[in-house]
C-alpha cells in the first residue's frame, strides 16, 4: 500500500501545481495584461469560480500526508515553519484582495488591492518553487529525525544550508516563470479582445524565458543535487519537453484550449517525473545518511489498507465535481459589472 499511498501524495500536489498554477501565473501576470479596470474584472472572472477550489487541493495533499505518512507531515512543518508562515501570508492576502478589491468604488482602493494580488500570487509561485527546491537539495535531518533551517546563511547549496540558496532561488525563479506561462495559456483562452491578445504575447515571451531557465536549473540540478533518474523519470522527462514544446504551435494556430493542457501536461510530468526519481524519499537529509523514507514516515498496513478505498471515492467525486464547474463556465468570460463581482 506504501506506493500507492506514495502516488496519492504525488498526485494531489501535481493537480495543485496545474489547477492553481493556472490562476497564481494569471494573478501573477494581471497587471501587465489587464490595464483597465474592465480588463481586470474579466481574469477575475475567468479564475473567480475556480480559485478557492483549486486551493483545495493543496489541503488534500497535507490531508493525505497527515493519513499516510504523519512522521513526514510533523518534520515537513516544523522544519519548514518560516517558510509555512509566508505561504499562509500569501494565500490570505491573495484571497483577500480577490474578495475586497470592488468593495470600494474607488480607483486607489482597487489599484492597492490589485498590487496587493499580483504580488501575492508572485510570491506564492516563488516559495512553491523554493520549497522543491528544498526538497530536491535536501535539508539538515539529524539523526534524530528533525531539523531547522535558516531563511539563509551563505546562500550556497553546500552546507549548511538555509531555506534561500543560489540553487533554490533559481528553482524558485523556473517555478514562477512556468506558472505565469501556464496562467497567460489558461487566460488566453478563457478571454478575448485586447486581454486575449496581451495573453498570447506574454506566453510567446515567457516560453523561450522558461525554456533558458529549465536548462540553467538542469546544469545546476546535476551539479548540486545527488540524483540517479529513473527509468520511467526520463520518459517522463521527455513527456514534459515535448509538451511545452507543443505550446507554441497550437497557441499559434488558435488552439488555445490545446495549448492550456499541453501546459498542464508538461507541469505534471515534470512532477510526476520528480516523485519517480525520488521514490522511496520523502524528504532528503543533505548528508544523505538519514533519509525520511516512505516506509519510516508510514502510518500502520491496517489505517493505509482502510483508508485507500474512501480516498478513491474522494478522487471520483472531486473530479466529478471539477468536470461539472468547467462545464458550467465553458467559453469566454466578460467583465462583471459594477457591483455584481470582482
Amino acid at each position: 500500500m506504501i506506493p500507492l499511498w506514495y502516488g496519492f501524495v504525488a498526485f494531489a500536489l501535481a493537480a495543485y501545481v496545474v489547477l492553481d498554477g493556472f490562476d497564481l501565473g494569471a494573478g501573477a501576470l494581471h497587471l501587465w495584461i489587464a490595464r483597465t479596470d474592465r480588463e481586470r474584472r474579466e481574469v477575475l472572472g475567468a479564475i473567480g469560480p475556480m480559485w478557492d477550489g483549486n486551493e483545495v487541493w493543496l489541503l488534500a495533499a497535507g490531508g493525505t500526508l497527515f493519513v499516510a505518512f504523519p512522521t513526514a507531515l510533523a518534520v515537513a512543518f516544523s522544519g519548514f515553519y518560516l517558510a509555512m508562515f509566508l505561504v499562509v501570508w500569501a494565500l490570505i492576502l491573495r484571497g483577500t484582495a480577490i474578495e475586497l478589491r470592488s468593495h470600494v468604488a474607488s480607483p486607489l482602493w482597487r489599484a492597492f488591492w490589485d498590487f496587493v494580488f499580483c504580488a501575492a500570487s508572485a510570491a506564492l509561485a516563488l516559495l512553491f518553487g523554493v520549497a522543491l527546491g528544498n526538497v530536491l537539495r535536501g535539508v539538515p535531518l539529524g539523526g534524530d529525525g528533525w531539523f531547522t533551517l535558516a531563511l539563509f546563511t551563505s546562500f550556497s547549496p553546500r552546507e549548511p544550508v538555509g531555506l534561500l540558496d543560489a540553487y533554490t532561488v533559481l528553482v524558485g525563479v523556473v517555478a514562477v516563470v512556468a506558472l505565469m506561462h501556464h496562467g497567460a495559456l489558461f487566460l488566453a483562452w478563457k478571454t478575448s479582445g485586447a486581454v486575449n491578445e496581451r495573453a498570447r504575447l506574454a506566453a510567446s515571451r515567457l516560453l523561450p524565458a522558461l525554456a533558458v531557465l529549465l536548462v540553467a536549473s538542469l546544469v545546476a540540478t546535476a551539479l548540486t543535487v545527488d540524483l540517479t533518474p529513473s527509468l520511467g523519470g526520463g520518459a517522463l522527462v521527455l513527456v514534459s519537453v515535448v509538451a511545452l514544446g507543443g505550446t507554441a504551435p497550437l497557441r499559434q494556430r488558435g488552439r488555445e484550449l490545446a495549448a492550456f493542457l499541453a501546459s498542464a501536461l508538461f507541469l505534471a510530468a515534470a512532477l510526476a517525473a520528480m516523485a519517480s526519481t525520488l521514490y522511496p524519499t520523502l524528504l532528503r537529509s543533505t548528508d544523505h545518511a538519514h533519509d525520511l523514507t516512505a516506509q519510516a514516515a508510514a502510518a500502520g498496513a491496517y489505517s493505509l489498507t482502510v483508508a485507500a478505498p474512501w480516498y478513491a471515492v474522494a478522487l471520483v467525486l472531486v473530479g466529478a465535481y471539477f468536470a461539472n464547474l468547467l462545464r458550467l463556465h465553458r467559453g469566454k468570460v466578460t467583465a462583471a459589472r459594477d457591483g455584481e463581482g470582482y
